[in-house]
């Protein structure tokens, strides 16, 4: 008699009884893209991506690239190893380290924004499950970027110390101006070009 298991795709098996862990996603190459491991369960996209999160996401990214000091870097859709469990995945990532091209994962202290434009497969996730995780790992900037009607909405957090939890400090329409990390002055209108 075959079971649930057996009908599974192998690259879906855990690699051990007691499941998955952040590190198995560099040595599972069969995985889906965008695979992240989120309390020991494996996430990955199941819908296809809207035009407007692609957008936004590498629009927003050349933005940030375009205006970060030298000691910061910019990267996309890369995950961050927060413990042996948890490996999400931000849409952009500001970072304190120099570029590695064969670097899988980002450490939380290597962190300094991580960006999540929200689509409607990840909201949940992107609203509150990530920014939990985010801040108890230590990273100081939190961005969720929504979309409200066609226009990209930046909705800014930063990390209190003490309590480990984010503190809203502004949301951004057609203008994101904030002085940290470091200046930052974006046309949010630009982020998905329309024509007139």
């Amino acid at each position: 008699m075959s079971t649930a298991w057996d009908e599974l795709p192998t690259w879906m098996l855990p690699p051990r009884a007691s499941g998955w862990e952040a590190d198995d996603l560099d040595h599972a190459p069969e995985l889906p893209r965008h695979t992240e491991l989120i309390d020991g369960a494996l996430i990955f996209m199941m819908s296809p991506q809207r035009s407007w999160h692609a957008r936004v996401v590498q629009n927003l990214a050349v933005l940030l690239e375009q205006q970060a000091p030298e000691e910061f870097e910019v990267d996309r859709e890369m995950t961050i190893r927060i413990d042996k469990i948890n490996r999400p995945e931000p849409d952009v990532l500001v970072v304190n380290v120099g570029f590695d091209p064969d670097r899988t994962k980002y450490l939380p202290e290597e962190v300094v924004v991580a960006a999540e434009v929200v689509s409607d497969e990840s909201a949940g996730r992107d609203r509150s499950l990530k920014p939990f995780k985010y801040a108890q790992a230590g990273i100081r900037h939190y961005w969720r970027v929504e979309d409200e009607q066609g226009w990209p909405v930046v909705h800014v957090y930063e990390l209190d110390e003490v309590t480990k939890t984010y503190v809203a400090t502004g949301i951004h329409r057609r203008d994101f101006k904030t002085s940290v990390p470091f200046d930052i002055d974006i046309d949010l209108t630009g982020l998905v070009p329309r024509k007139r």
